[in-house]
């Protein structure tokens, strides 16, 4: 069983590597960054700069920990002097106006915070396939000082989300370069849609425990009544093993895909903004479906009928996925491959779980302790699942929360 588990988390290593390339860390000090969000006929994106560089290029006083009511008096300074070291246009000259929105600050715990200057271009009628740009930040002040250009969004270049990978580096003898567009396909967007699917799935640890309640019974079955001798002495005794692997294997990627199925037709409600339900009930109700499947394996709900359980609860998990899109800030461009993408991504992620859990279980089917492990394992299931219930529902953090998920997140980060 070890040398299974090791082979199995060097194959999620490999998994791991191939599906996220490696990035370098944002926000350090003595950089100034410039994101960019490339759409199907729009550009916008946003400037960051700490404290200290403002106040070292325009003479300003401010802290190191920020507040929007300590940049506002400042705001309109800011944003002129970002306005007269920068400048963005496509290949073939085409001009675009900076036009600034509402500011943020991005609050690090350990570092100095950093205000967002958000804006869209205008002038842009249809997305070059090269963009030219000038970033002339801080230069003239300090030469050590480098300017971080990211593409943070860009469907069709197959990127969502990103906050590290780093396009161009700006430096005092480097304040002109370009930025191509032109390796764009609505493949590669479609296979960053996959990818973060299966991230997703691995990072959720809610939906995983949820996943390991269905496959806790799948190595198994139920005796029927005329199976019962007057004999049997206790509730364990009422498990019989599979005898084949294949049939058991496939009825429970039946099962999952019926989870895929469900939350699919709530992902796209919700993403298409047709219902929205509050954030705590959804989670709340996730929670709470992990403790009814692993009762059912306790005490059976609907005999021969897991498939409706799976189905019911999926649509609200299909709620929990949406908020995932709407945090990636994915547009309704290609919205239809977007949620193609990511339903399957969850549904490779949940085979993966399977392929790695199930034949552990099988082979361990027959061992008298396994029915004990279904019982006592659900039971498990349940508390943890109640805990995370009065967590999400009143909006509390219990300690021993706190301190599982840092071991959790602890293990995801070795890996």
């Amino acid at each position: 069983m070890n040398a299974y588990f090791k082979q199995s988390l060097v194959l999620f290593s490999l998994i791991t590597c191939f599906l996220f390339p490696s990035t370098i860390e944002a926000h350090s000090p003595d950089q100034s960054y410039l994101y960019l969000r490339i759409y199907k006929d729009a550009i916008g994106g946003r400037f960051e700069m700490t404290a200290k560089d403002m106040n070292k290029a325009l003479g300003l006083n401010l802290p190191d920990k920020l507040t929007m009511e300590l940049v506002q008096p400042h705001l309109a300074m800011v944003n002129q002097y970002l306005i007269s070291r920068s400048n963005i246009k496509s290949n073939l000259g085409e001009q675009y106006v900076v036009k600034f929105t509402e500011p943020t600050v991005l609050n690090l715990e350990e570092m100095e915070d950093f205000v967002r200057f958000h804006f869209d271009l205008e002038g842009v009628s249809k997305v070059p396939e090269e963009l030219d740009i000038f970033y002339n930040v801080l230069f003239d002040k300090d030469d050590k000082h480098r300017g971080m250009l990211i593409i943070e969004y860009n469907w069709k270049l197959g990127i969502v989300d990103n906050e590290a990978l780093i396009s161009n580096i700006y430096s005092p003898d480097k304040t002109q370069q370009s930025l191509s567009l032109a390796d764009a396909s609505i493949w590669k967007g479609f296979v960053a849609l996959v990818r973060l699917g299966i991230w997703h799935i691995w990072i959720g640890l809610d939906h995983i425990l949820f996943i390991v309640a269905l496959i806790l019974p799948a190595v198994v079955r139920r005796r029927n009544d005329a199976e019962i001798p007057l004999s049997l002495s206790t509730a364990n005794d009422n498990w019989l093993p599979v005898e084949r692997f294949k049939p058991a294997f496939i009825y429970i990627l039946k099962i999952v895909t019926f989870f895929t199925i469900s939350h699919s037709i709530t992902l796209a409600l919700a993403a298409f903004g047709y219902v929205n339900l509050p954030s705590w009930f959804v989670e709340s109700i996730i929670a709470l479906s992990i403790a009814l499947a692993a009762f059912h394996n306790i005490k059976p709900i609907i005999k021969s009928k897991e498939w409706l359980i799976v189905f019911g609860f999926g649509l609200f998990h299909g709620f929990g996925f949406a908020s995932v899109l709407g945090e990636k800030g994915l547009s309704g461009d290609y919205m239809t491959l977007s949620l193609l993408g990511f339903n399957v991504g969850v549904e490779l992620g949940q085979v993966l779980i399977i392929c790695m859990i199930f034949p552990i279980l099988y082979l361990i089917r027959k061992l008298k302790l396994y029915p004990a492990l279904i019982k006592y394992g659900s039971m498990v299931l349940i508390f943890i699942s109640i805990y995370w219930f009065i967590e999400r529902a009143f909006e509390v953090d219990l300690p021993l929360g706190a301190y599982f998920w840092k071991m959790y997140n602890g293990v995801l980060g070795l890996i």
